[in-house]
């Protein structure tokens, strides 16, 4: 597991430079974190360090966005208004998945009975009003 801590929003770049280090070239990740921890902001300089020049926004009602980078696909989820695990399997969520293209999921305790076996879990507490800690650890189920 890595863990740093970060004073504002500046820092983010460093961070998402460290996670993809920290990845080593695995490429599903999952990002906990309580309502306003800053997933999507995070998320959005995650997707700037893989070269993806689209505008990045949350894809709270479409689930899934999908961003080209100079990395390869990127496909980013959003499954906090999911009901059910059905609407996860009526996106194709499989394709998505096992495609070896970059996934990043938010809320991924709504399906969590079908993620892959390995990814990497970002966890990000707020730790005051500029401050976050960002906990990296790579699961293996």
């Amino acid at each position: 597991m890595k863990s740093i801590s970060i004073n504002s929003v500046a820092e983010l770049p460093t961070v998402a430079e460290q996670l993809l280090t920290f990845a080593n070239g695995d490429k599903f990740f999952v990002f906990e974190g309580e309502m306003a921890a800053g997933k999507t902001t995070f998320i959005k300089s995650f997707c700037d360090v893989l070269g993806v020049e689209d505008v990045v926004s949350s894809p709270t009602f479409s689930i899934v966005n999908e961003y080209e980078s100079e990395k390869g696909l990127v496909y980013h989820f959003d499954f906090y208004r999911i009901k059910n695990l059905q609407e996860a399997y009526d996106i194709g969520y499989e394709e998505y998945f096992y495609s070896d293209n970059y996934c990043l999921v938010e809320w991924p305790q709504k399906i969590e009975e079908l993620l892959p076996e390995l990814y990497i879990k970002v966890e990000i507490k707020i730790s005051g009003e500029t401050q976050r800690t960002f906990n990296f650890s790579r699961i293996s189920n």
